[in-house]
């Protein structure tokens, strides 16, 4: 079943039309059809029925005009009954006065959008189901005005729409004009009609006419939007404005000046979707450029020529722009070119090497790749310029927004990208800053809202990355999808080693802007990763590769090489975590034998406190063995429980960290206990690096336990001479600060450890910065109070961040040191009870605990405190 209602009420079934019946049954069918689907009141129905003179027993007459009307329609359930009223049971397509109200605002919705061929082609088909005026037949004579104003309104949509095209009829606007004289905008399409066709002298003459009219009839001037088109054709311009913005321009000053100062005829900016390329491109051309969106287009020539309000001609397309542009010196914006690339490059170089005059700005997240061209990258905001952004628009939503520390988190976590941080913005409506940041672990989800009159590609977060997912083929696909399992980037290796694509194909997702290069790495910025990361993953070769990486990199950390492994290991140190995670999840006994591997690099990082996590949640998920690599686990996730384990090991240690471990946990061997097979088996060790530590601990215990200076040095300096035939700078450094300690002159001993710092400082050893700091504060305090001051409190802030009491407490015990000898004993005090509360498990903090009692001692009797627990 159909029913009409613009013209002649009708309905039609399967079988032909239907008669209806008189004035009445029509009336009523066309008050159901017009509200379709809803449940129409019955004292609605019969004012509008029988208007001020219903009958004495309407509600019986209406329900026989009801029953009269199923019967002519052959099917009752047509129409049901409703306690409050009827309800005509037809889908809304069925009607064609909602079929046209569908199509009339998809086509309005293309024309804004910049899609003028969809928008003539949806107008023409709602236009096309009028039979005649509205409701023709019957008294609805509100309805029927409704009615038409639509029909005007999308009358004059298709014209704009054909205007656009460079097709407009113009004897049909003519007539449309004369049938609604007063109607300024069809005016105005009379007049840029005339003027395409070359018919400019009408053209203004119609202007003229509309001028005389609009003063005879209504005694005004004509519009501003009249008076334009009418300067526009006095100039010769047929070419639309540039679209006007709605928000203000943040930032890109930088990319402003860039622009500004290039000489290249062709410049293309390129970057990622939602990197604000067409809104930088609009922002830095003049109001006489001329603006073609590419992206609702498949034939980039014709576009252009719309754009410029040409009409196509028995020329090329090509033909007639070079025709039309070769004398005319103006900006061309060729905006959205990724998805027409190879057409907008190709009319690009026609045009430029045609037009002598003519300059071309295009976006694309590719470059278009023709000779002569500069590229000009748009990178996502920087910090200052993403928060000023987001409170922007902000304010715009929730005028009594204020920028909060939640803020600067989202703007880093959605990369800088400015549609990202809008659609964010958007959300400060109903959400809290803190919301949104919780949330954007689900980010595609979350920011969904956007401009509803914005292209369907900038709407959603989704959409943008998927706009540039669907212009890739499928092995760029497949690569993307696996370069997004690595959470630190990847070097070139990698990505041939894991993802098993060739470069050929990186090359191109760096050149569509899916990929940054830099320094050897390529990236992904991290809402491009999360979204491509969703179509595939490579974790299991993810994890072999930086596998095999940390075992053949753990050698090389001890050797001369050090700093250039330190340096990649410390380039992957995001994926290196990420694979020990994923291994633990998959494989305990691969991760154990990881973390084996990485030990040094983490120790020597100072990365200990980040993967204690993960160490503890694998030692839930292995057996205890008696092992190196179970107790440099223990190490990591439950020292505690280290000693028992380092008397059970028989060796030959393989992994240097075991060592350290056992120093830092039990501290210098008792002299009366006895030697254990482990001890003797390192000893015989002749690894050179071994070797080196055996020196550098010897010297240690020769001044410690015999207080021979002369001797404690010499084997300090044999010690340092093996570490430095070795490069290795950890093990020089540990043997400078003995000699630091060993030598009588304070300036020496600060000359010995600013060069310990030096070598600490090639190597990123955070846990080293910070004790040698602090010990470079110790050998200060009575030579320059001030410096040490300065030296503790750095120290102090490195412990911090490496997560080392320890130290810290150490810092905090020089610094009382000093308020005590400023007069400050409250402060002193307070100091040493904050490090006092810190210090917990090991050798190295007993060593601490000491020294802040002794220092607490100094305080005098009455601020000493309990004896440490």
């Amino acid at each position: 079943m159909h029913v009409g209602i613009l013209g002649p009420v009708e309905a039609h079934s399967p079988d032909g039309r239907i008669s209806v019946g008189g004035p009445r049954p029509r009336t009523l069918l066309a008050l159901l059809a017009i509200r379709v689907g809803d449940i129409v009141p019955l004292d609605r129905l019969i004012d509008e029925l029988y208007g001020s003179e219903p009958p004495s027993d309407a509600a019986n007459a209406l329900q026989g005009q009801v029953s009269r009307l199923r019967r002519a329609l052959g099917d009752a359930a047509l129409i049901e009954f409703y306690p409050a009223g009827y309800r005509l049971a037809l889908p809304a397509e069925r009607v064609d006065a909602h079929r046209f109200a569908a199509l009339a605002a998809d086509g309005q919705r293309a024309l804004e959008q910049g899609d003028p061929q969809a928008a003539e082609s949806l107008l023409s088909e709602a236009l096309q189901l009028w039979r005649g005026p509205a409701l023709a037949d019957v008294h609805a004579a509100d309805h029927a005005t409704r009615l038409e104003q639509q029909r005007a309104t999308a009358t004059s949509s298709l014209m704009a729409a054909r205007i656009r095209l460079g097709k407009a009829d113009v004897q049909e606007i003519a007539d449309l004009v004369r049938q609604h004289p007063l109607d300024e905008r069809l005016r105005g399409y009379l007049m840029q009609a005339l003027n395409q066709q070359g018919r400019q002298a009408e053209a203004l003459q119609a202007f003229e006419d509309a001028k005389a009219m609009l003063a005879d009839e209504l005694g005004t001037d004509p519009s501003e939007e009249l008076r334009a088109v009418h300067l526009q054709i006095l100039r010769g311009q047929t070419h639309r404005e540039l679209p006007s913005q709605l928000t203000s321009f943040v930032g890109r000053q930088e990319e402003l000046r860039r622009i500004a100062a290039l000489t290249s005829r062709l410049v293309t900016l390129t970057g990622p979707g939602g990197a604000g390329k067409t809104r930088l491109a609009l922002q830095s051309a003049g109001p006489d450029a001329i603006f073609v969106d590419l992206a609702p287009v498949k034939d980039v020539a014709a576009a252009t020529l719309h754009a410029l309000g040409l009409k196509e001609t028995v020329l090329a397309p090509e033909d007639r722009l070079a025709l039309a542009l070769r004398e005319r010196d103006t900006l061309l914006i060729l905006d959205n070119c990724e998805h027409v690339i190879v057409q907008a490059a190709h009319l690009a170089q026609r045009l430029l090497t045609t037009c002598p005059s003519l300059r071309i700005l295009a976006t694309s997240r590719e470059a278009l790749g023709i000779t002569g061209e500069t590229l000009c990258p748009v990178p996502p905001l920087n910090p200052e310029q993403s928060v000023a952004l987001f409170v922007d628009r902000a304010r715009l939503v929730n005028p009594g927004f204020v920028q909060d520390r939640h803020t600067v988190d989202i703007c880093r976590e959605l990369d800088g990208l400015p549609l990202a941080i809008e659609l964010a913005a958007a959300r400060t409506r109903t959400l809290t800053t803190q919301d949104i940041s919780d949330r954007l672990n689900d980010r595609f989800r979350l920011l969904t809202k956007g401009n509803r009159a914005a292209a369907p590609r900038h709407q959603t977060l989704r959409a943008v990355v998927e706009w540039s997912w669907d212009l890739l083929d499928s092995d760029e696909r497949d690569l993307a999808a696996a370069l997004a399992t690595f959470s630190g980037g990847a070097t070139l290796d990698a990505v041939e080693q894991v993802c098993g694509h060739d470069v050929e194909v990186l090359e191109a997702l760096v050149d569509k802007s899916l990929v940054e290069a830099g320094d050897g790495r390529y990236r992904m910025l991290e809402t491009i990763r999360e979204f491509c990361s969703q179509h595939k993953r490579v974790d299991a070769e993810h994890t072999a590769y930086f596998h095999a990486l940390a075992r053949r990199a753990d050698p090389e950390l001890r050797r001369r090489d050090q700093v250039e492994w330190f340096t990649r290991l410390t380039a992957e140190h995001a994926n290196l975590l990420q694979a020990v995670e994923w291994a633990t999840e998959h494989d305990p006994d691969l991760a154990l034998q990881f973390v084996s591997d990485l030990s040094w690099y983490w120790y020597v990082k100072g990365s200990r406190t980040e993967v204690q996590g993960v160490a503890q949640k694998l030692l839930t998920l292995v057996e205890e063995e008696t092992t190196e690599r179970y107790a440099i686990l223990l190490a990591l996730a439950a020292p505690e429980r280290v000693p028992a384990v380092l008397t059970q090991l028989r060796g030959p240690i393989e992994q240097p960290f075991v060592l350290i471990a056992w120093a830092m946990l039990t501290g210098p061997p008792d002299p009366a206990a006895p030697r254990t097979d482990l001890q003797d088996e390192v000893e015989r060790s002749d690894d050179p690096w071994v070797q080196g530590l055996i020196g550098f601990s010897n010297s240690y215990l020769t001044w410690a336990r015999h207080g021979d200076r002369a001797q404690a040095i010499e084997q300090s300096r044999a010690a340092l001479r093996q570490f430095q035939d070795l490069g290795e700078r950890w093990g020089a450094a540990q043997v400078l600060d003995v000699l630091a300690n060993l030598t009588e002159d304070p300036r020496e001993a600060l000359a010995l450890t600013d060069e310990a710092l030096r070598a600490v400082g090639e190597l990123g050893a955070k846990e080293e910065l910070a004790e040698l700091r602090g010990r470079r504060a110790d050998r200060l305090l009575d030579i320059d109070q001030d410096a040490a001051e300065r030296d503790y409190l750095q120290a102090l802030e490195m412990a911090t961040q490496a997560g080392l009491a320890a130290t810290r407490a150490l810092a905090n015990a020089g610094l009382a040191k000093i308020a005590q000898r400023r007069g400050e004993p409250a402060r002193a005090e307070a100091l040493l009870r904050e490090a006092q509360q810190e210090l917990g498990f090991g050798w190295m903090h007993a060593a601490a605990k000491q020294h802040v009692e002794e220092v607490l001692n100094e305080l005098g009797p009455a601020s000493k405190p309990p004896p440490f627990e």
